[in-house]
Formats: structure tokens, C-alpha cells, sequence
């Protein structure tokens, strides 16, 4: 049997009016001490995206949404959060914010593949 690995996620929210507190999930971030592992998965549903709001391009999130991509990765043009420990650039993209862009809280589990897994909460929480 394989040895399970401790893992911790959030779902990230777009909220397209702060103020009125509504969201809808648009992706995962997953972060795996043991295997060294943090990924972001997303996707923005432009028939949620226009029910909620007009004044925003799915385009916009996107590209945001991808600079975290480039942090998690740890890419040089992620400026120098992209530098920091893999459990540091999970707790500083989990963070929460008050923009449109937020995190749950962060949750945790055991898991034998974290891309499996990952997967399967973007299935849960997002599709």
C-alpha cells in the first residue's frame, strides 16, 4: 500500500462585487509538503461570469489567475513571491484578500497522488 501524504487546499472565489459578497468558484490550489508539490487549476465559466457581471472579462481572470500559475511554479517573472518556500507561496496565495479574487479557508487531507487529487476537488468544487 502506498503512504498517503498530508495535503492542503483552497477553492478560489471570484467575487465580482465585493460588497455583495456573492461568488462562484472558478479554481483549486493544492499544496503537498512531502512531494514538494503546489499547482492551481482554474477555469472561468463565461455564462457564470456574464450572470454575475459585465463589467469583467473572463480574459482579465484569467491572466491574474495565471500569475499564480507562474508563482506556484516558481518562474522568475512570479517576482519574488515566486522565490519564497512552496509552503510560503501556498499561505501567501491562500491568504485572504478582500479583492475579487479569494481564497476559502484552507482545508486539509491525506492523499497517495496530489494531481489525482487536485483533479478531483477541481471536479467537486468547480465543474
Amino acid at each position: 500500500m502506498q503512504d498517503k501524504h498530508t495535503y492542503k487546499y483552497a477553492v478560489i472565489r471570484f467575487l465580482p462585487r465585493v460588497e455583495r459578497e456573492e461568488f462562484f468558484n472558478v479554481g483549486v490550489i493544492l499544496f503537498c509538503k512531502r512531494l514538494k508539490y503546489l499547482d492551481v487549476k482554474f477555469h472561468i465559466n463565461p455564462e457564470k461570469l456574464n450572470a454575475f457581471s459585465s463589467d469583467i472579462e473572463a480574459e482579465t481572470i484569467t491572466e491574474y489567475l495565471n500569475s499564480w500559475k507562474i508563482i506556484c511554479e516558481g518562474k522568475s517573472n512570479g517576482g519574488p513571491i515566486a522565490e519564497l518556500e512552496i509552503s510560503e507561496k501556498f499561505g501567501w496565495l491562500a491568504a485572504c484578500r478582500s479583492t475579487i479574487i479569494q481564497s476559502s479557508g484552507t482545508h486539509a487531507g491525506l492523499c497517495t497522488d496530489p494531481q489525482k487529487t487536485m483533479d478531483e476537488l477541481f471536479e467537486m468544487y468547480v465543474k
